[in-house]
Order: C-alpha cells, then structure tokens, then sequence
C-alpha cells in the first residue's frame, strides 16, 4: 500500500461490484441512470469541475498524461481516452503526441459530454466515437495504451470494465485510471466536510438539481480502496499494478500493463 493512503480497507475487491445510483435496481438501469445524469449536466459540467477542484483537475489531467508519454510519442500507437466527458483528458494527452500521428480515440456514452468534448479537440488529432465502456466496438489487442480520467468509478460493473480494457489492449499495453479517492488523517475529515456538504450545495446551486452532485461523494464513498482496486485488476490478467496519490490522495493514477504471453 502507498504511505499516503490510510483511508478506509475493504475486504475483498468485490465489495462494490459497481457505480449504483439512488433508485438503481440492476447494472442495466445504473448505467441508464449515470448516462441521463452526465446528459443533464453536461453544459454546466466544465465549469463546475474548475470551479469545485479550485482548477487542481487541470493539474491532474496534465501529470496523468505525462506519465504515458514514452507511448504517445510513438506516432503509431492507438489510444483511447474511454469516459472521456468533454475531453479535458483527450487534450492532455494530445500535447504528447507528434504532429501527423494516429488519432486518438475519444469515446463516451453520455452524447451530451462527447459533442462538447468533440468541439473542443476537433482538428487536434483525436476523434469522438459513442462507446460504451463495457461493450467497446474495437478489436481484441488493437491498443497501446487505454486511459480514463473520472470515469472508470462511474461504470455499472468494475470487473467487466477492467476486463474489457485487458480485451482490447495489445500484449505489453498500458492501462492508465484517474479517480478520486479519500484520503485518510485530518486532511481526508476536512475534506470528507467540503465534498459531502460544501461541494453538493454548489453543485445544486449551478446546475438546478440534487442529484449528480449528491451522486458524486456516494459514489466515491463506495468506490474501492486502492489495494482493493488493485488486487482487481491483477485478478483480472494486468500486472504492474501501482496507484500513485495526487493531492493528499484526494485523487490518483492507477497504473497497469497486459502481460506479455511467454514463449
């Protein structure tokens, strides 16, 4: 476990196989509810993520994108930005890539999300594509590298999205997740304060509506520790697996490859 993290254990990676909405009764109808939500908040959603990180997520995006640049400088390599939202993570990465190489892949289910972030990266070397996480319309070892930022706490089922991920990358590909988490100490109770109470007032005060920002600290509640999610993506064929904590843990990279078959 990194020593930055003291937050809460679970006992297996299983325990929460999955984002759940209020009202969500099967992986079915959790994914609908996610995808109607980010629908809904989608034009206000740039400016709530600035305003409510105090503009720290344009850091994380930026040093998670760094981390993979050895991959993006090859211009052949095949990315996907998968969850990519309005496409804050597409851009950073494209600042790695050299002129003239393959596009990135910038996929989302919510359509609302995707034609922002389309708008904005829209000539820059990175096309939209509306893809499910869980079901990606691509071939299996067709990628280098698969990057999400935000999104991965957000699918119904952890596990298949961890193995769809595994599908489509190419023996040695890399897997990159940004997520939130919490931290632990007195930094982890001031914060559990601002994202629990400060945080969904704001977010109710912009966009007109309790639920997504109501949503957000529930589904980082019940997301997966780190040594849990990590023991879930070796179970699943990844090895490599490390978490590094951005901010005091209040977010993070999870890092991984697909192992090379021997002989």
């Amino acid at each position: 476990m990194n020593e930055a993290w003291s937050g809460k254990e679970i006992s297996s990676p299983r325990a929460a196989s999955g984002a759940k909405p209020v009202g969500a009764e099967d992986e079915s109808t959790a994914a609908q509810m996610v995808r109607q939500m980010f629908n809904s908040i989608a034009p206000r959603y740039d400016l709530l993520n600035h305003v409510l990180s105090a503009n720290v997520d344009r850091l994380w995006w930026r040093r998670a994108a760094a981390q993979f640049r050895a991959v993006l400088a090859n211009p052949d390599a095949a990315v996907l930005d998968i969850c990519c939202g309005t496409g804050d993570m597409t851009i950073a990465l494209l600042k790695h890539r050299p002129k003239n190489a393959r596009p990135i892949l910038a996929a989302d289910f919510a359509r609302e999300m995707l034609v922002r972030g389309a708008q904005k990266f829209a000539g820059k070397g990175a096309v939209a594509m509306e893809a499910d996480a869980l079901h990606l319309p691509l071939r299996t070892g067709s990628l280098d590298l698969v990057v999400t930022a935000f999104g991965f706490r957000n699918l119904a089922n952890y596990e298949a999205g961890l193995r769809e991920f595994h599908r489509v990358l190419k023996p040695g590909g890399q897997l990159g997740i940004l997520d939130f988490s919490e931290p632990g100490g007195l930094i982890g109770k001031t914060y559990a304060v601002y994202f629990r109470r400060v945080l969904p007032a704001i977010g109710r005060l912009v966009c007109g509506t309790d639920g997504p920002y109501n949503y957000l600290p529930t589904s980082v509640g019940s997301f997966p520790p780190p040594d849990a999610t990590r023991e879930l993506m070796r179970s699943v064929g990844f090895i490599d697996c490390a978490w590094q904590p951005y901010t005091f843990g209040i977010a993070g990279l999870y890092t991984a490859t697909k192992a090379i078959p021997l002989g």
